[in-house]
């Protein structure tokens, strides 16, 4: 641009060209080109997910912990904020997902800071997802600005929305009064509409899912049954890990965002524990299990103690219902063997259907049930809540 010219230019000519230079300098739909110093909305900053470097102003809603999951109380890390435009924003779809890195925690985390909740934030960073959400990640600046609100803002609503006080005869509305595979098809098409978690996401959510009533610090190990600290979690010998009561080689679906990280069948386990099951079908008899006491073994199959039997069985019932084969993923099934390999089948089916009449869901199973839909998937396992249907389903 020739600098005399607008130099010389009248006024409202000198201001259009400037803006022009500005527009010129940083388009806005070229990755990495818009200006750090321009403070962005969040809605400005949801449209503009890129990859390029910006600077974002919002009101501290809460602390996200999944796609759609934004906690505002009970904080349980110093890692995220999630930040809206409105300071009473109810919505995700209209929150930005800020990483705190560990620079920024003791100041902006708020595990560390509850009463930062409702305050103005301003973060410079990368515009680009995070908990698979528009984001602001890596920042490399942090700033409080304006004042709190009036008053504390109302929980989010995850997608998808839970019945919430109707409760669970509500959400199975359209399965009422069916049987058979009736009924299957009904269930499988409540329990799809599920939010995804990602492998890395579940470690949180078995700690919120299978807290110990009795220790708040501790999750309860399924198979070992032994309560154990949150934090003990890993691959070493006495850490817990991620056990796929449904073997993810039964099916080879991995740990991809799906079956392989659908927390309704992930349970933590001690990690000698967990290999001993390996991807073996589940049955009755074989040798004691070190570890984990009630349990038994064989070259063929594993059987868990008799306090969680019910569960293993609901579990697997309910990946069968959900993972149908229409969405990408396998069509899971239960059948009577114990030779499955890596077909989509696990068994054996008539010992699951009686070991779900035998350990009927108690507190525990429940309120791992409730979790999972409140706060971390939006769906439930239906034959935790009608452990009938597995009977109406399979005979």
């Amino acid at each position: 641009m020739n600098t005399k010219r607008v130099t010389r230019s009248r006024p409202g000519r000198l201001i259009a060209a400037a803006v022009l230079a500005v527009a010129v300098a940083f388009p806005l739909g070229v990755t990495g080109a818009a200006s750090a110093a321009t403070t962005l909305t969040v809605a400005q900053a949801l449209a503009a997910q890129d990859g390029r470097t910006a600077t974002v102003t919002g009101y501290v809603i809460g602390q996200p912990t999944a796609t759609t999951t934004v906690l505002t109380s009970g904080f349980t890390a110093d890692t995220a904020i999630a930040i809206a435009d409105q300071a009473g924003e109810t919505g995700t779809g209209r929150m930005l997902y800020v990483q705190v890195t560990a620079a920024w925690r003791s100041t902006f985390g708020l595990l560390t800071n509850p009463s930062l909740r409702g305050r103005q934030v301003t973060a410079a960073g990368t515009l680009t997802a995070y908990f698979s959400h528009g984001g602001l990640k890596s920042p490399t600046a942090m700033s409080l600005g304006g004042g709190t609100t009036p008053s504390p803002t109302p929980s989010p609503t995850p997608t998808p929305s839970p019945t919430g006080t109707a409760g669970p005869d509500a959400y199975y509305a359209s399965a009422a009064g069916k049987t058979g595979p009736a009924l299957r098809t009904a269930l499988h098409g409540i329990i799809k509409v599920q939010t995804k978690l990602s492998y890395d996401q579940v470690w949180d959510a078995l700690k919120d899912t299978d807290q110990d009533p009795a220790n708040p610090a501790n999750v309860v190990l399924l198979y070992s049954g032994r309560s154990q600290s949150k934090t003990s979690n890993g691959g070493g010998v006495n850490d817990w890990n991620r056990e796929h009561v449904w073997a993810k080689s039964h099916g080879d679906f991995g740990t991809a965002t799906g079956p392989g990280t659908d927390v309704h069948h992930l349970r933590p386990e001690d990690v000698s524990v967990n290999s001993s099951r390996g991807n073996k079908d589940f049955d009755a008899g074989g040798g004691a299990v070190a570890e984990a006491p009630g349990c038994y073994t064989d070259a063929d199959s594993f059987e868990p103690r008799d306090a969680v039997k019910g569960d293993v069985a609901r579990m697997i019932l309910y990946m069968a219902v959900r993972y149908e084969g229409g969405d990408g993923w396998p069509d899971l099934e239960p059948n009577d063997s114990v030779s499955n390999g890596s077909a989509p089948r696990l068994g054996r089916l008539s010992k699951l259907l009686a070991w779900n009449d035998q350990d009927p869901p108690d507190a525990f199973e429940k309120r791992r049930n409730q979790r999972i839909y409140e706060r971390w998937q939006g769906n439930r396992n239906p034959f935790v809540d009608h452990p009938e249907w597995a009977r109406s389903i399979w005979g």
